[in-house]
């Protein structure tokens, strides 16, 4: 988008939020009136620089966690992409779903397994794994998004080719048709720059077989292959902790060589190093910044991109 065309549809919005508020505050004598509409000013004003800032640029925004099953949520989240594409930004989404594969795999009686948070998948699960992300998340976030305002289109890894995968090794066993990317081709987003688009993490390769992916992984790489200039995970924690146990000790910024060194103190939860692995590709793939945000709070992609005090905790080279 072009920047005068940007600062145009930014002016007219900031215009129509200030005359609504100066217009209620005009015809009504409540002194609250008047403060609300000073608060919604300020409110614009100081998201003004970081949308001036983040115009033109790609973030990728990986979703999961309570943010995919709570009502309120989904819709807070729906609106946060819908806002940051209306205002010249292009996010692009990336979800996995487990709890919605684990959930119907107990429904047709299929057995769940994990190795060291991996789930075992062979030739049932994996068609079970295609049917629930790409045949019903996929479309249920593209619906949301419709909903919020902004055109969506749902994508895998078999579209356009996106995403080349191969069989991932593991030392301890044979996870089945788990995978890992071998490359992107992103030529399918770029012909899609008017669309937000919903990547499932599922990948095939070229024999045509599919592989399921870890949607951390899927997102983090992803980003790099962009150039993206962040990676947004949502998680149900509000950030990343010096200690796992003591959630007093909130990390609000820290670089890649902390991140090692609380690693290799144990600091770091188990259930995050998936995360943490994704964190490094992106960051080591040139991207500028992952932020790692609670999406158990509405609108907490807003919160860290708009606002001076930010959210969660961000992590840089």
């Amino acid at each position: 988008m072009h920047d005068t065309a940007l600062a145009w549809r930014i002016s007219v919005r900031l215009v129509v939020e200030i005359e609504e508020g100066i217009t209620l505050s005009r015809t009504s004598r409540n002194p609250s009136d008047r403060e609300g509409t000073e608060q919604r000013v300020n409110v614009l004003l100081e998201a003004l620089p970081y949308i001036r800032e983040f115009a033109g640029a790609t973030i990728v925004v990986k979703y999961g966690g309570a943010a995919m099953t709570a009502p309120d949520l989904k819709a807070s989240f729906a609106r946060d992409i819908a806002l940051m594409k209306l205002v010249g930004i292009n996010p692009v989404v990336v979800h996995g779903g487990g709890p919605d594969i684990s959930r119907y795999s107990d429904r047709l009686g299929l057995e769940v397994k994990f190795v060291h948070g991996l789930r075992v998948t062979d030739a049932d699960t994996m068609e079970l794994v295609k049917m629930v992300l790409v045949g019903k998340i996929n479309k249920e976030i593209v619906a949301l998004l419709r909903v919020a305002g902004v055109r969506a289109v749902g994508l895998s890894g078999d579209d356009g080719g996106l995403i080349t995968a191969r069989k991932a090794a593991h030392p301890d066993a044979d996870l089945g048709f788990v995978g890992e990317v071998e490359a992107f081709d992103t030529h399918v987003l770029e012909r899609l720059s008017d669309f937000v688009p919903v990547v499932a993490s599922v990948g095939v390769d070229l024999a045509g077989q599919s592989y399921n992916i870890n949607a951390d992984t899927v997102a983090g790489e992803l980003a790099a292959a962009l150039g993206a200039r962040r990676v947004l995970f949502l998680t149900d924690v509000e950030g990343l902790y010096a200690d796992f146990n003591d959630q007093s000790s909130l990390i609000g910024a820290c670089d890649l060589a902390e991140l090692d060194r609380l690693q290799n103190l144990g600091a770091i939860s188990k259930g995050m190093l998936p995360k943490l692995n994704a964190v490094g590709q992106a960051i080591r793939g040139g991207v500028e910044a992952v932020q790692i945000i609670d999406g158990r709070v509405q609108h907490a992609i807003l919160m860290e991109l708009f606002t001076d005090a930010g959210y969660g905790t961000k992590i840089t080279a």
